[in-house]
């Protein structure tokens, strides 16, 4: 079993979880006067997005003019770097409110743009009645699923994720649907196609014809971080897909998203995910055996060391 840092926090719940992963989802009971009790207060935000629904009780967020009320059956969405500052309303006994925190696919950008919005918390209401148990349904299936011992479950929640997003979207009050533009979703491609490249801004501007900073400004504006950064959230996910789903030694693993240098992409890796590549790979095999079943079965059927092999080599 890999090591873990006895200092780290490793519960969402409490102050100092890094949420350096791409999907975490759970449910905050906060009672009065109980451990919970207190202000979560991120001025400069998280690198993701949040977006969670009051379930009991009522929530605060935000001081002065800028306070308003959360109530059961209302919905809230954290874009990145957007201030969070919430907590138990002071005049009711109690505030549960159900959450999942994630980074975007590029194609979720329509989905993400909730006109109804304070300091860029966009927010939604869908009551009390039908709705309420369909949409807390949802987010207790994410959270569920997450939570699965298989190595498709981070996959699956995000599956379910997107219901939620798109039924969010569809029941926004006279929602318009506003088009991504096509430079972006081109730009979103040819990064995409090409991954394993070091390509820089100013090619990426050549190809879809604008300025580097039009196109960075633009970019920003659409999916909400910058192109060096989303490019970053792509190599990591095509990296945990091959190192969870395939034999490919970790340095080939590298090179096919993007890093001639593998202690550079060990770096970023366990920056990002919170483990090395290869603890990465130790703990998909640890906690889904029938992962190392079917990586062995590839290898054999393509005459090569088994899994178990290559771990032990390394």
């Amino acid at each position: 079993m890999f090591e873990s840092d006895p200092h780290k926090q490793l519960n969402p719940l409490l102050p100092g979880y890094s949420f350096n992963l791409y999907l975490v989802a759970g449910m905050t009971p906060i009672i009065e006067n109980g451990p919970l009790d207190f202000f979560i207060d991120r001025p400069g935000g998280m690198e993701g997005y949040i977006v969670n629904m009051t379930v009991r009780g009522q929530g605060k967020v935000f001081d002065g003019q800028d306070a308003f009320q959360v109530n059961p059956g209302d919905l809230l969405l954290f874009s990145p770097e957007t201030p969070h500052y919430y907590g138990r309303d002071p005049g009711s006994p109690d505030w549960y409110h159900r959450w999942v925190y994630f980074r975007p696919r590029a194609y979720w950008a329509n989905w993400l743009s909730w006109p109804y919005q304070t300091r860029k918390v966009g927010r939604l209401s869908v009551g009390t009645g039908t709705l309420f148990k369909e949409f807390e349904d949802l987010f207790v299936q994410i959270d569920q699923t997450h939570r699965q011992d298989k190595y498709t479950a981070e996959e699956l929640a995000i599956n379910l994720l997107e219901r939620l997003l798109i039924r969010c979207y569809e029941e926004i009050p006279d929602n318009e649907p506003t088009q991504v533009d096509a430079r972006i979703l081109a730009t979103c491609q040819f990064i995409a196609k090409n991954l394993a490249l070091d390509i820089g801004l100013d090619d990426i501007a050549r190809h879809i014809s604008l300025s580097p900073s039009r196109l960075a400004h633009l970019f920003r504006e659409q999916m909400g971080v910058n192109i060096l950064r989303w490019r970053e959230d792509q190599r990591i996910i095509l990296a945990k897909h091959l190192l969870q789903n395939t034999h490919t030694p970790v340095a080939h693993v590298a090179g096919k998203v993007g890093y001639d240098d593998q202690l550079y992409f060990s770096r970023v890796f366990r920056k990002r995910v919170g483990l090395s590549p290869r603890d990465f790979r130790k703990s998909a095999i640890e906690h889904h055996p029938l992962l190392e079943e079917g990586l062995a079965s590839e290898a054999a059927s393509d005459n090569l060391p088994s899994f178990s092999d290559k771990l032990t080599a390394r």
